[in-house]
């Protein structure tokens, strides 16, 4: 594993001002690796899109969704089996009603269901726990350092407009962090930039 250093920039422009300064510090091409990271939710990990497979807040939501039709289906089938008995309608009204109820149904009973437990737990709303740290949107420029060198490293970031400076340990190969993830928090090792 390789000690990482990367801070955030506003364009490529400022990155590579940077890059620029550190070049004249002893840093090669092969030591700094540019790119840009996607605002959270935008970095495509699925074939739909998106950063998760299931939103969490939606745990539960089939199961709502199968009881409120099958309860409101059967309502609605009741009521649409008297309309019919009582009008001497054919069948398909009781079809029709038991249709409509399961839709009904299946809607309200997932609604209610989804974020139930987050209602519930919610005394004291503690957007901490519920939102794990993430990098902002923006250039990223990270930088592949000796130990002994890190702090100038961080200073030269710095000085060159970088914010959000944060260090990582990772597998850097061929002048790239390959193992980036940009759904890991940053580990700041100066306090992180508030956004605008």
């Amino acid at each position: 594993m390789s000690l990482i250093v990367a801070a955030r920039f506003q364009t490529f422009d400022q990155a590579a001002l940077a890059a620029q300064k550190l070049f004249a510090e002893g840093y090669t091409e092969d030591d700094i690796h540019t790119f840009y990271v996607s605002p959270a939710g935008e970095h495509a990990r699925y074939p739909l899109g998106g950063d998760r497979l299931a939103d969490p807040d939606a745990k539960g939501g089939h199961v709502g969704a199968v009881a409120g039709a099958s309860l409101l289906g059967l309502v609605f089938a009741l009521l649409g089996g008297l309309i019919a008995a009582r009008l001497g309608a054919p069948v398909l009204i009781i079809v029709a009603a038991a249709g409509v109820g399961a839709y009904l149904g299946a809607l309200a009973g997932a609604l209610w269901v989804v974020g139930r437990g987050k209602r519930r737990s919610r005394a004291v709303p503690d957007d901490r726990t519920e939102h794990p740290a993430v990098r902002p949107a923006g250039v990223m420029l990270a930088l592949h350092v000796e130990p002994q060198r890190e702090s100038l490293a961080r200073q030269v970031l710095r000085e060159a407009g970088g914010s959000d400076i944060e260090r990582a340990q990772g597998r850097w190969l061929e002048g790239r962090w390959q193992d980036f993830d940009p759904l890991t928090p940053p580990r700041h090792v100066e306090a992180p930039t508030t956004p605008n």
